[in-house]
């Protein structure tokens, strides 16, 4: 493949911070965003020292609005082309919805959709008059369920997950493609984020590190997978919602997801 520069969000830590690695190790150059100017400094030092990549990075919160847009002048300003998007940033918060936190919700709508979705719209422009591109979207097998105890969070990959597949097909044959990567939980710094360590769907699970989902996210996106779950067990659960009850999956959620 020849050299092509991706830009990733959330790159600090967790999958996207494997990520950053993964694509480094695979030869493109590097976009990376994340909110902390000192964490991106490191990371992209080690990144340069370690593999052949050009790194560059923009400090950026991208929960506040117009931030995509800022992303895009920044990126422009430098001259830098995005052959392929990683839209991985975003959030999580455990509790029930009449008592969690309004601003925290909204900030979790507004990264995990609203910037997702308005960096889609900025960068692929571009690609389509190249006929060349791929976007990557994080998601999760959340994606594919009603989230009891986790109700905004889980309605937002829904989103994730049905608007990737729509805008798969409306690009078919343009030589760009989308990838939904669904991961299930993952050790990272995402359920400390999110307050639910202690819930049973996590607390005393060996759970697949962030390299691990990087990793196959990495080699799905490259076949021009749509939706790439990852984890058999993960699979399995998902399709065997398809053959469930409603009413019996949200119990089951709730059920995971008690303390």
């Amino acid at each position: 493949m020849s050299k092509s520069t991706t830009l990733i969000t959330g790159a600090s830590m967790g999958i996207g911070l494997a990520f950053a690695h993964v694509f480094a190790q695979n030869g493109h150059d590097l976009i990376l965003v994340a909110r902390s100017a000192d964490k991106l400094k490191s990371i992209s030092d080690e990144l340069s020292a370690k593999y052949p990549a050009k790194v560059f990075y923009l400090a950026t919160d991208l929960a506040v609005p117009d931030a995509a847009q800022t992303v895009f002048k920044e990126t422009s300003e430098l001259g830098l082309t995005v052959d392929i998007l990683v839209n991985n940033a975003g959030f999580g918060d455990f509790g029930l919805f009449a008592e969690n936190d309004w601003v925290k919700e909204q900030q979790m709508i507004s990264l995990n959709i609203a910037t997702l979705t308005h960096l889609t719209k900025l960068f692929l422009p571009a690609m389509l008059t190249r006929k060349s591109g791929k976007i990557l979207n994080l998601a999760s097998i959340a994606s594919f369920f009603p989230g009891p105890n986790m109700a905004v969070y889980y309605a937002t990959k829904a989103f994730v997950l049905s608007f990737s597949e729509a805008l798969s097909s409306e690009l078919e044959g343009t030589g760009v493609s989308v990838t939904c990567l669904c991961p299930g939980p993952t050790a990272s710094n995402f359920q400390a984020a999110a307050g639910m360590e202690d819930s049973k769907i996590i607390k005393g699970k060996k759970l697949p590190t962030s390299k691990e989902v990087a990793e196959y996210g990495y080699a799905e996106l490259m076949k021009g997978t749509v939706v790439a779950i990852h984890g058999f067990m993960n699979k399995m659960m998902v399709f065997s919602q398809r053959l469930t009850p409603r009413f019996v999956v949200r119990k089951m959620v709730k059920y995971l997801q008690a303390k």
